[in-house]
């Protein structure tokens, strides 16, 4: 940024009256606040946006939210974006007011043709645009690919489950296999065994259902 850059200065009630500002998205706006303090008292910069972070949000991995507030703040007109010489600068389109007395000029050419929209800013060899668009593709393509999986699970043929009296013992003796309405010591024990089985499997497959995560 240039040296004119450290006058100091305020944003005033009347600079946040600025169309531009008011357009602007409410999570876009601290970056709007950011810039204002820190361009060029041409409301100037360099577009580099690892350094813009820096000086807005300390300490903070914000490069990824300054691309995307800067294509934001394009595109409602508080800002615009220019290259020169294979250079990419950006340009406020209200700036605060500065004593400018003995400032030296802006270290950052003027943009080529102000007042007329241009494509957002290229960084990392694609515009902020695409690379947002690039993003909500990806989004979209993550979100679709799991309601699929999600779909195909439930359209899924599912199995039936194996009755238990397929594999439940004998209800009967070995001479009553099926069991009798008559007395015999050996088959109601046989029915006893089978009953406990069959109580047993059903417990063990409640408990696996509760096991099973959502």
């Amino acid at each position: 940024m240039s040296r004119a850059g450290t006058k100091q200065r305020t944003i005033a009630p009347s600079d946040l009256e600025f169309v531009g500002y008011l357009r602007a998205p409410d999570e876009a706006k601290p970056t709007a606040l950011g810039l204002w303090l820190h361009t060029d008292l041409e409301g100037r910069r360099e577009l580099v946006p690892e350094l813009i972070a820096a000086a807005i949000y300390p300490g903070r991995a914000a490069t990824d939210l300054v691309i995307e507030h800067v294509l934001l703040l394009e595109e409602c007109g508080f800002l615009q974006t220019y290259d020169v010489g294979g250079r990419e600068y950006l340009e406020l389109r209200h700036r605060l007011r500065a004593d400018t007395r003995g400032a030296p000029p802006s270290e950052c050419p003027p943009a080529p043709d102000r007042g007329i929209p241009r494509d957002p800013v290229a960084v990392g060899g694609a515009s902020a645009r695409e690379r947002a668009e690039a993003r909500v593709r990806a989004e979209q393509a993550e979100r679709a690919s799991e309601w699929a999986a999600w779909e195909q699970a439930q359209e899924r043929p599912r199995t039936p489950r194996r009755p238990l009296l397929l594999d439940a013992p004998n209800i009967g003796c070995p001479d009553h296999p099926g069991g009798q309405f008559a007395d015999c010591g050996p088959c109601g024990t046989a029915r006893r065994r089978h009953d406990r089985w069959i109580a047993q499997e059903r417990y063990t497959q409640q408990v696996a259902t509760d096991e099973e995560p959502f």
